[in-house]
C-alpha cells in the first residue's frame, strides 16, 4: 500500500513509491514473545529489500526453518525460535546479521 494515496502500489496516483529502507547494512535477528500468547516469534530487521525482494526472501527462511510466518512492515516474521538457522541461511547469502536483544 502506498503510505500517501493509501492505494495498492500498482494504482498509485500519488506518484510517490515506498523506497527501500536506508539502514546500516547490519540485518538484525531477534526472538520477540511479547502479545503472542507465550509463542515464540523469529524476528528479521534492517533489510534493504523491497516489499517483492523481502516476501521471496521471507519464503526462503520459512522453507529453510520448516514453519510458517508473514512479512508486516518491512519486517520478516518465522514462528519459532530459529535464531541459528535464520542467521546462518542469512549469512550464505551474504548479509551482515547480528543478533540482537538478549
Amino acid at each position: 500500500m502506498c503510505p500517501a494515496c493509501r492505494q495498492p502500489v500498482a494504482q498509485c496516483v500519488c506518484g510517490q513509491r515506498s523506497a527501500v529502507p536506508a539502514g546500516d547494512g547490519v540485518v538484525r535477528v531477534s526472538r520477540e514473545t511479547k502479545g503472542r500468547g507465550g509463542k515464540a516469534v523469529t524476528l528479521v530487521k534492517g533489510l534493504a529489500l523491497d516489499a517483492a525482494g523481502l516476501t521471496a526472501l521471507g519464503k526462503q527462511l520459512k522453507a529453510a526453518c520448516g514453519t510458517g510466518g508473514t512479512v508486516k512492515d518491512g519486517v520478516i516474521e518465522i514462528q519459532g525460535d530459529h535464531i541459528d538457522r535464520i542467521m546462518a541461511a542469512l549469512k550464505a547469502q551474504g548479509h551482515m546479521v547480528k543478533r540482537a536483544g538478549g
